[in-house]
C-alpha cells in the first residue's frame, strides 16, 4: 500500500472515533445510574432507553457493514487467486478457467445455458451421471486392481446418483463459486451428506436394497453416511466448484444455441427413460430374489431382457434384504 487512506477506510475510522465519543458519554450515564439509591428518575430512564435504542440501531448497521465488507474482501481475494491460477495454468490443455471469466463470457454471448438455468443444470445432470461412473471405475481399478461396474442404469455407464449430486452441488454452491474455498468445503460436506443419506433411504424404501453400508466405519449415521465420506464430500465441493464445474461450463459454452437446446432435451429424456426402465428392472429383480415367479407377459419380458446375470453385472454391490436373511 502507498499509505493513502481510501474513502471507505476514512469513514470507518470516523465511525470508530464516534464510538469512542459515545463511550465517554455513556460513561457519564453509568455514574448517574450508580448514584441512584431509591429509584431511577424518569428523565434518566427515558434518556437511557433512548441511548440503548440508538446503540442497538448502530450495532445493526455495523453488523451489516461488517458482513458486506467481509464478503467483498473474501470474494475479491478469491477472484484474484482464481485469476492468477488461470493465468499460470494457461498451458494446460484442459485448464479450468476462473468462474468469473465464465460468467462474463456467458453474459456477453447471451448463451442459452448462461447462469444457473434449466439447460445448464440438465447438461450438468447428464455429464455428472457419466463422469461419476468413469471416475469411480478408475478409483476401483486403482484401489482394488480390477474393474467393476459402478453404473446405476441398465443402459450405458450412467448413475443418476452422481447426476443428482452434481446438480444439487451446483445449485447449492453456485452462489459461492467466486468466494473462498472454505465455503465450498462446508457446503459440499452438508449437501453431499444429505443427498447420500436421502438416496440410500429412498432406495431401501422402494426396493428393499442397499448399494453401500458404512456401518463398519466410525462416526456413521445408520450406515448411510459417515464422517470420512462427509469430509470427502467437502473436498469434492471445493474441487467441483473450483475445477470441475468451470471446465464443464467452458465446454457447454462451445455448444451453439439451437443445437445445445435440442441436445439437452435429448440427453435428459434419455436419462429419464433409462431411469424408469432401470427401476422396473431392479423391482422385478428383487421379486425374483424373493422367489416370485412371473405373473404377466410384461414380467416375463423383463425376466428375459434383464436376467439375474445381467443385473448382477450392472449392480455389482447391490444387496437385497432377502439375500441378507438367507
Amino acid at each position: 500500500m502507498n499509505g493513502t487512506v481510501t474513502d471507505m477506510e476514512e469513514i470507518s475510522r470516523s465511525a470508530l472515533k464516534e464510538v469512542e465519543r459515545k463511550r465517554e458519554k455513556i460513561g457519564e450515564m453509568y455514574d448517574a445510574l450508580s448514584r441512584c439509591n431509591k429509584e431511577v428518575p424518569e428523565t434518566l430512564q427515558q434518556q437511557t432507553k433512548k441511548e440503548i435504542e440508538e446503540i442497538h440501531h448502530a450495532c445493526e448497521n455495523f453488523k451489516a457493514a461488517y458482513k458486506a465488507c467481509s464478503v467483498m474482501e473474501d470474494e475479491l481475494s478469491a477472484r484474484l487467486k482464481d485469476t492468477r491460477r488461470e493465468i499460470r495454468r494457461k498451458w494446460y490443455l484442459l485448464n479450468p478457467p476462473a468462474n468469473h471469466t465464465i460468467d462474463l463470457k456467458e453474459r456477453e454471448a447471451h448463451h442459452f445455458a448462461r447462469g444457473l438455468n434449466g439447460y445448464k443444470l440438465g447438461l450438468i445432470f447428464f455429464l455428472g451421471s457419466f463422469l461419476g461412473v468413469v471416475i469411480e471405475l478408475i478409483w476401483c481399478l486403482f484401489t482394488n486392481g480390477y474393474l467393476e461396474s459402478r453404473s446405476g442404469l441398465v443402459y450405458g455407464p450412467f448413475n443418476l446418483l452422481y447426476g443428482v449430486g452434481a446438480v444439487v452441488l451446483t445449485a447449492a454452491l453456485y452462489r459461492f463459486r467466486n468466494r473462498g474455498k472454505w465455503l465450498s468445503f462446508l457446503g459440499g460436506t452438508v449437501v453431499g451428506s444429505v443427498v447420500e443419506y436421502g438416496c440410500s433411504l429412498v432406495q431401501e424404501m422402494l426396493f428393499g436394497s442397499r448399494s453401500w453400508d458404512y456401518s463398519h466405519l466410525p462416526f456413521n449415521l445408520n450406515g448411510r453416511i459417515c464422517l470420512m465420506y462427509s469430509v470427502f464430500w467437502g473436498i469434492l465441493g471445493v474441487v467441483w466448484m473450483k475445477d470441475i464445474y468451470p471446465r464443464m461450463a467452458k465446454w457447454i459454452l462451445r455448444l451453439p444455441d439451437h443445437l445445445g437446446r435440442i441436445l439437452t432435451w435429448v440427453m435428459v429424456i434419455f436419462l429419464v427413460f433409462n431411469g424408469a426402465v432401470s427401476a422396473l428392472a431392479v423391482h422385478r429383480w428383487s421379486e425374483r430374489v424373493a422367489g416370485e415367479a412371473p405373473s404377466s407377459a410384461w414380467e416375463e419380458f423383463m425376466d428375459d431382457r434383464f436376467p439375474d446375470e445381467r443385473m448382477e453385472s450392472v449392480y455389482a454391490n447391490m444387496e437385497f434384504d432377502a439375500q441378507e436373511g438367507e
